[in-house]
């Protein structure tokens, strides 16, 4: 035995490495059946797929261009890293965009831009950006709610998205006054550190689930009373990366401490249906919101995905007839998407933003019932550019996922649906989400918010205007196509936005149901 260790201890390692490479040879040419590559090209073929592995990485740092990438370029990644870091987020020498391609937004300023008279809110705080309607006002329920910021972090839920990341978000909005949606994974210990919620739900009910899968509106008045950072309740019909698509929960990844926030089993699959128990119809939705509202009080509001509008039509109709409805609407663009989607879905199904909020925001108008509804857009709208055309076009507010994310460290590594994420946000892993230093994170989601807000505002003036709800439709001007090569948003969608009440920014501040108070208190 000793004669044998020291023949092993004599030999040399680079006869090691050989007898290593060989040892794979004899796998991939006699064991292993999956790969024709690394059978007909044994060690070697390995390469190939290692290289493949890292092809995303490459491409993003060596080879796309800055304004090339999708889903977010390299210029947009790092005005929000530089914005959230509070660093110089400004470009010299011009811009590098082709504004003469399809789609690029012209914002028309003023001859003389708005001037802040001395005792103007903004004066002090110049970030300070409210939505302009109070959700709940209309259908005057017993606790409106105004927010008191129009950009706001998404629907995602812990589950999705870790617990450091989600407790970066909620402690990040509570810093500058913004609300937090919690995504339709129920209302975890970490949405609950200081920020406003938007409380979110889907066909799993999630938080509010009765034991037969159901809805359980006695689960949700306990939580609603328990939990006063709940501001509002949004119902989700549809979501822009899978519209019309359920879900299934591995019971593998069901820990205790998830089974207690969605209200679930351990250890058991989870299925969520791709429709609603609780209604089947868009009367039944009707009574389903006003029950909720009638119940804990709250603003409630409906979110979707846009494709075919006959059912959006009856909607509004009823509406029209009952004097009820929800009380905000949040439209989701099918360039959305922050979990894990089928390819088929993401790219085909559902509307862009733009076409889809369009389409909504017209039908209601028709009907006369856009002062009654704060429209909520979401789809890629997380930068002053695009949020300007988002308000032309009727958007009280916009919601924020992946430009959130990115705030507190997203790398687009694109691999949300892997659980392995390596700035620890999309992620369950213990070890990946250590690196995630919480107080730091939300300090960059706040100045994210505050530097979007800021950057606005001044758009806002440069137009002639005091808050971006006064934005028209031909105040942007958007590129169509060669023959037509541009044109405002009223010509290209065929509608003029109605005009949003607002009588200023003092009124907004002193507001009795503006939300985000305790960062108004510590300043703006």
């Amino acid at each position: 035995m000793e004669a044998f260790l020291d023949f092993l201890a004599n030999i040399q390692w680079w006869v090691w490495i050989l007898i290593f490479l060989l040892l794979i040879a004899i796998r991939d040419i006699f064991f292993q059946k999956a790969h024709t590559i690394s059978h007909n090209y044994p060690i070697v073929g390995h390469l190939r797929y290692w290289l493949e592995s890292i092809g995303p990485e490459m491409r993003q740092y060596f080879v796309a261009n800055n304004r090339e990438e999708l889903p977010f370029n390299r210029i947009e990644r790092g005005w929000i890293y530089a914005s959230a870091k509070k660093e110089n987020n400004y470009e010299g020498f011009g811009t590098d965009r082709d504004i003469y391609k399809h789609q690029h937004i012209f914002i028309k300023n003023a001859m003389i831009g708005f001037q802040a008279p001395e005792n103007h809110p903004n004066n002090e705080h110049p970030c300070f950006l409210p939505c302009a309607k109070v959700m709940g006002a209309y259908n005057k329920r017993k606790k409106p709610y105004r927010p008191a910021s129009i950009i706001n972090v998404s629907a995602m839920s812990f589950g999705s998205l870790s617990a450091a990341a989600i407790e970066s978000l909620n402690q990040g909005v509570e810093k500058c006054g913004a609300y937090h949606n919690t995504g339709e994974g129920g209302l975890s210990p970490y949405h609950k550190k200081g920020g406003d919620v938007i409380f979110h739900f889907g066909t799993g009910y999630f938080g509010v689930r009765s034991r037969d899968g159901g809805f359980s509106m006695d689960k949700l008045k306990v939580l609603v009373d328990e939990n006063p950072c709940i501001k509002a309740i949004e119902i989700k019909l549809s979501q822009g990366a899978k519209p019309g698509k359920g879900g299934v929960l591995p019971g593998s990844k069901i820990t205790p401490e998830l089974a207690e926030i969605r209200g679930v089993e351990v250890g058991e699959d989870v299925i969520s249906p791709p429709t609603h128990k609780a209604f089947l119809t868009i009367p039944e939705l009707l009574e389903f919101i006003e029950s909720i509202a009638e119940e804990t009080g709250l603003p409630v509001g409906i979110k979707g995905a846009i494709g075919k509008i006959d059912q959006w039509k009856e909607l509004a109709d009823l509406m029209k007839k009952t004097g009820k409805g929800p009380d905000f609407i949040t439209v989701d663009g099918g360039e959305g998407g922050t979990g894990a989607a089928p390819p088929s879905f993401a790219d085909h199904v559902s509307l862009p933003w733009t076409y889809g909020f369009s389409k909504i925001y017209s039908l209601f108008m028709e009907y006369g019932l856009t002062e009654r509804i704060v429209f909520i857009g979401s789809g890629k709208l997380g930068f002053p550019g695009k949020a300007a055309m988002a308000f032309a076009m009727g958007a009280d507010c916009i919601n924020v996922a992946r430009e959130a994310m990115m705030s507190i460290g997203c790398i687009q590594a694109q691999v949300c649906h892997t659980n392995r994420c390596p700035a620890g946000i999309a992620t369950q892993n213990k070890w990946r989400q250590n690196g995630i230093n919480v107080p730091l994170k939300s300090d960059r989601l706040a100045q994210y918010f505050k530097t979007f807000r800021k950057e606005l505002l001044e758009i806002t003036h440069a137009a002639g205007y005091e808050h971006p709800c006064q934005f028209k439709m031909d105040d942007v001007q958007v590129n169509v196509d060669d023959d037509y090569l541009s044109s405002d948003l009223k010509s290209v969608y065929r509608y003029q936005k109605e005009n949003v009440e607002f009588d200023s920014m003092q009124h907004l501040f002193d507001c009795k149901h503006l939300g985000g108070k305790p960062a108004l208190e510590k300043t703006l």
